[in-house]
């Protein structure tokens, strides 16, 4: 999926002259927790977030740095917390460098790499240095929920889902020793040796992820690659009493 698919739009926006007080009023009325900021050629030039409102004089909430801090700091430091906490307009809180953006081509491993490498929630997208939509993590989610819905398929008989699961684990680092699938009306019966034990709930995993398969059952075995100890699966036991 490319980011056109997904990104909200149209985007709403404010500008450098916009007063604090009526920006957070709009991410309030708006439910958006961030804003990006376009000049009067709709060119974007800042972005404001919910972190730009936290340090505020209004609320008391201005940094307390001690005395020995101030002086490593410095005065120009303490000039820019006093813009930030008791400047009026939204030019005096917004980040402006630097500015990640992406097209709408981009797609979303690329757009949640830049998320997570820059820490940041929300991505503006650009066509012609004109901003066009926004990706954020709630268009991530709500992406992942329209996915995640169940759909028929008609080849997905036991024989069908035990061969995918197989194609789907083998292709694995992780893939257990000595596989084994077994699958009963959609029921995953999953057996082998495993030396990591968090390669079971990621066989567990990739399993659930079939589709057809309605349940999984967990038979993989545990050996210390070094001492050779070996642990039955903990559900066999309990599935051995059951029965």
């Amino acid at each position: 999926m490319r980011a056109h698919q997904i990104m909200t739009r149209p985007v709403i926006t404010v500008t450098p002259d916009t007063t604090i007080v009526e920006a957070a009023n709009i991410m309030l009325r708006k439910h958006v927790s961030g804003l990006p900021v376009v000049d009067a050629a709709s060119k974007l030039v800042g972005m404001l977030s919910e972190g730009d409102f936290i340090r505020r004089s209004e609320i008391g909430t201005q940094r307390r740095r001690g005395r020995f801090l101030k002086f490593i700091l410095g005065p120009g430091r303490a000039a820019s917390d006093f813009v930030q906490e008791h400047g009026r307009k939204v030019s005096a809180v917004m980040t402006t460098e630097p500015l990640v953006t992406v097209s709408e081509d981009a797609e979303l491993e690329r757009i949640v790499d830049l998320m997570e490498r820059n820490n940041i929630k929300r991505l503006p997208v650009i066509r012609d240095d004109k901003i066009v939509g926004i990706v954020s993590r709630s268009n991530l989610l709500q992406a992942v929920a329209s996915l995640g819905k169940d759909f028929p398929d008609p080849t997905a008989d036991d024989d069908h889902i035990r061969n995918r699961v197989i194609d789907t684990l083998s292709k694995q680092e992780w893939c257990p020793f000595g596989l084994s699938v077994v699958v009963r009306d959609g029921i995953v019966h999953l057996s082998g040796v495993i030396t990591e034990e968090r390669a079971r709930q990621a066989a567990i995993v990739a399993a659930e992820n079939i589709t057809g398969v309605k349940k999984v059952h967990d038979h993989l075995c545990w050996v210390d690659a070094i001492s050779g100890m070996y642990l039955d699966p903990p559900g066999d036991e309990d599935h051995a009493k059951a029965s």
